[in-house]
Order: C-alpha cells, then structure tokens, then sequence
C-alpha cells in the first residue's frame, strides 16, 4: 500500500515551524525535505527520519525499526505525538545533511 497524501500534510503540518519543509512522491511514498535535502520519509503512513552518529543513540535506546538498507528509523508513537519533541528530533535529522 503506498503512503496516502493526507498523512504527508499532516506531517509537513508538523513540522512547519522548522521552516522550509516539503514532501516529494518517492517510490510509493514520499520523501521529506527540509531546504531541499531529505531528512525523513514516508512509507504505509509509517514517517521515519534520518539517523547518523550524532542521534543514533535515542533510537537504539527505543529500538526503533530501520527503513532498510538506507539510514531512517521509524518514529515512536509518542514523539510523533508531542510536536515539540518531534520537533527536536527532526531538528537533529536536518543538523546531519549539515
């Protein structure tokens, strides 16, 4: 099943105080950009973001499940639920394109 536009805006509704946010049609589902670098995606309404050395240990600690092969873990339920945490743990998505 391939990720539903609605949840996209939804997300992007989310993370609007990040500033220039936008989703791209990828592959079935979409892929999430901040000043046009991608820090996150979409996949069967399931959003995950970027992971890299500096934010790996939060993820691991909830063992979040990996978008494999690529270096996206899927966000916990609650973070994605609390707008100022999803919005710091976006944040430290967006510093690894940096």
């Amino acid at each position: 099943m391939a990720a539903n536009k609605d949840y996209l805006e939804l997300v992007i509704e989310k993370l609007t105080p990040l500033g220039d946010v936008t989703g791209k049609s990828m592959f079935g589902g979409f892929g999430v950009f901040h000043g046009g670098r991608m820090f996150g995606l979409i996949s069967k309404d399931v959003f995950y973001l970027k992971v890299g050395d500096a934010n790996r240990e939060e993820y691991s600690k909830r063992c979040c499940p990996q978008f494999k092969p690529m270096p996206y873990f899927q966000v916990p339920d609650d973070v994605f639920e609390d707008d100022e945490q999803l919005l710091l743990w976006a944040h430290s998505s967006i510093d690894l394109n940096r």
